[in-house]
C-alpha cells in the first residue's frame, strides 16, 4: 500500500466512524504533502528519520508512512479497518446493494467537508451511479446557504463535472431546502424548477408546537417543487441529544402520500430519522421511502447501511424505495410532481 493511500484510507475510515473532524484533517493534510514529493524523496526523508519536518507530518502520520513503505499495512489502519462500521444482517445488505444511489448529499459547497468531485468518486467506488447534491439554502447561514448566484454557479460545475464523469456516473442536481416557518421553501421557485431532486427539511424553530409543525409541513409536502422529506423529527439522539420535533404524523404522510412524495431514512448515525414507529407507520401508509446519507464527508457515504437495517427492520418494500430507481427513473418521477399541478 501506498504511503499516500493509506493516509487516505485512514482519514475515510475515521469520518466513517464519526471521528473528530481534526483527526481527519490531519491525515488528509499528511497525505496532500506527500502528493507534492517524488517517492524517492519521501524515501530519503524517511530513511533519515526526518518525515516530521514535513507540513502537515506528525509522529501518527509519520508512522503510518513508514509502515507502508515497508511494505506493511499500517497498524493503525488494520485496527479501523477492525472496528468501524459493524455490518448488518443478509436483508439490509441486499437492500443496500440494490440501491443506485444517495439523494442527499453535501459538499464544501454548504457545510460538508470534502469537494463535489471528490464525493461523487467516493460514491462510484461504493458502486452507485448517481448522487443527488443537496446543499443547504440560504437562510440556513450557520452552513453557508446557496444564494441563488452560488446556486446557479454550482450547476454549471456540475454539468462540467458530469461531461468528465459519464457515463459511468451521474451527479445529479438538488438542494436540501430549509422549510420555514409558514412552509414555504427557502430558494426561488424558478430555481428550484430546475434542479433534478429538492429535498426538503426543517432546521429552525424546532420546538414549534405540534399544530403550527404540522401545518408547516403538509404546506411544504405538497409544494410541487419539493421532492423529499427530509429528517422529519429533526432530533439528535448522541451527546446531549435534541428531541422529535411533534406533528400529526397522519397529516404530514398523508400529504406525501397524496402528492407522490418520499419520506427519507435519515441514516446519519446521530438521527436515525424517523424512529421506527414512526418510520412503522409510513410503511404502513404506503409512502414512498429515499434512504439518504445526509453525508458531509466522503467517508459517511457508507452509513447507507444504517438506513438500510432500520428499513428491514420497519419491513420497507424495496420497490417503495425510490433511489433503488435508476437515475433517469428518478428524475422522471420528481419531475412529474410540477407536472401534476
Amino acid at each position: 500500500m501506498e504511503p499516500v493511500e493509506a493516509l487516505e484510507r485512514i482519514a475515510y475510515l475515521l469520518e466513517r466512524g464519526r471521528e473528530p473532524t481534526y483527526r481527519v484533517k490531519a491525515f488528509r493534510g499528511a497525505a496532500e504533502t506527500l502528493r507534492s514529493l517524488s517517492p524517492d524523496d519521501v524515501a530519503a526523508l524517511a530513511a533519515r528519520g526526518e518525515l516530521q519536518s514535513l507540513p502537515g507530518v506528525g509522529e501518527k502520520t509519520s508512522r503510518v508512512i513508514e509502515e507502508a513503505l515497508a511494505g506493511e499495512v499500517p497498524a493503525y489502519l488494520r485496527k479501523l479497518e477492525g472496528v468501524v462500521g459493524e455490518r448488518v444482517d443478509p436483508r439490509a445488505e441486499a437492500l443496500r446493494a440494490a440501491l443506485q444511489g444517495d439523494c442527499h448529499v453535501h459538499s464544501d459547497w454548504s457545510d460538508g467537508g470534502s469537494g463535489i468531485a471528490e464525493m461523487a468518486v467516493a460514491a462510484r467506488a461504493l458502486g452507485h451511479s448517481y448522487i443527488v447534491l443537496t446543499d443547504h439554502s440560504p437562510r440556513l447561514t450557520v452552513a453557508k446557504g446557496l444564494s441563488a448566484d452560488r446556486l446557479r454557479r454550482q450547476l454549471d460545475v456540475v454539468a462540467a463535472l458530469n461531461e468528465s464523469l459519464a457515463p459511468s456516473f451521474r451527479i445529479l442536481t438538488g438542494i436540501e431546502v430549509d422549510i420555514l416557518e409558514d412552509g414555504s421553501l427557502d430558494q426561488s421557485d424558478d430555481l428550484l424548477s430546475q434542479l433534478d431532486v429538492v429535498v426538503a427539511s426543517v432546521h429552525s424553530k424546532l420546538r414549534q408546537d405540534s399544530t403550527g409543525m404540522t401545518a408547516r409541513m403538509v404546506r411544504a409536502m405538497s409544494n410541487p417543487l419539493a421532492d423529499v422529506l427530509g429528517h422529519c423529527t429533526g432530533r439528535i439522539v448522541v451527546g446531549r441529544g435534541r428531541p422529535e420535533s411533534t406533528f400529526d404524523e397522519e397529516a404530514v404522510f398523508g400529504a406525501c402520500l397524496e402528492h407522490d412524495k418520499a419520506v427519507e431514512i435519515n441514516s446519519r448515525p446521530e438521527r436515525l430519522d424517523p424512529p421506527r414507529r414512526l418510520l412503522s407507520r409510513v410503511v404502513e401508509m404506503g409512502v414512498k421511502i429515499a434512504i439518504d446519507t445526509d453525508a458531509h464527508a466522503p467517508g459517511q457515504l457508507e452509513w447507507q447501511y444504517l438506513g438500510c437495517d432500520r428499513a428491514v427492520d420497519c419491513a420497507v418494500d424495496p420497490a417503495s424505495v425510490v433511489n433503488t430507481w435508476a437515475a433517469d427513473d428518478l428524475v422522471a418521477w420528481a419531475a412529474s410532481h410540477e407536472a401534476a399541478a
